[in-house]
């Protein structure tokens, strides 16, 4: 089956874009990671320059997921690094959004895995535990649920409220 993009996925859909099922992401993130192609349902977890959560999420089965997580945006540290992802690369996690910041990126680069985040910091986060998970997140100007689709290419991410068929 031929590869479909996000940018045909919005061309031949623009009922559920009018709808609001199908949401793009605004494009502020940059591409990480040996997977630039990915999707899979959504985990939302919303933290604030702190990780501990996200390497518990990361250290589950992923089963295909794509783990979104909202940290607020901050560009003052790494909420995410390298030995997570490398879990989560080996536990079968399709993919990673971080509104915030990464850091070992020549380690996930070597991933096979797709990641997204607004930029990388050599300082790492807190460790404090603190975060919610599965809650309703908004980040790059689209509201994101626990379950919904996301898919992922080098012309931007999607966000839809069911699995899109191709």
């Amino acid at each position: 089956m031929a590869l479909v993009t996000t940018a045909e996925v919005c061309d031949a859909n623009p009922q559920l874009i009018v709808s609001g099922e199908l949401r793009a992401l605004q494009p502020i993130f940059q591409i990480y990671g040996r997977r630039q192609v990915f999707s899979g349902p959504v985990v939302t977890l919303k933290v604030f320059e702190d990780n501990v959560l996200v390497r518990e999420f990361l250290e589950e089965k992923g089963n295909g997921r794509v783990l979104v997580v909202d940290g607020g945006g901050s560009l003052r540290c790494a909420i995410l690094g390298g030995n997570p992802v490398v879990q989560a690369q080996n536990n079968g996690w399709a993919g990673i959004v971080v509104n915030g910041c990464i850091r070992d990126v020549d380690e996930i680069n070597g991933c096979d895995i797709g990641v997204r985040a607004l930029a990388s910091h050599p300082m790492k986060a807190n460790k404090k535990g603190i975060g919610e998970k599965h809650v309703p997140i908004t980040i790059a100007g689209t509201r994101i649920s626990d379950g919904e689709w996301l898919f992922a290419d080098t012309d931007g991410i999607l966000i839809s409220r069911t699995e899109l068929s191709t």
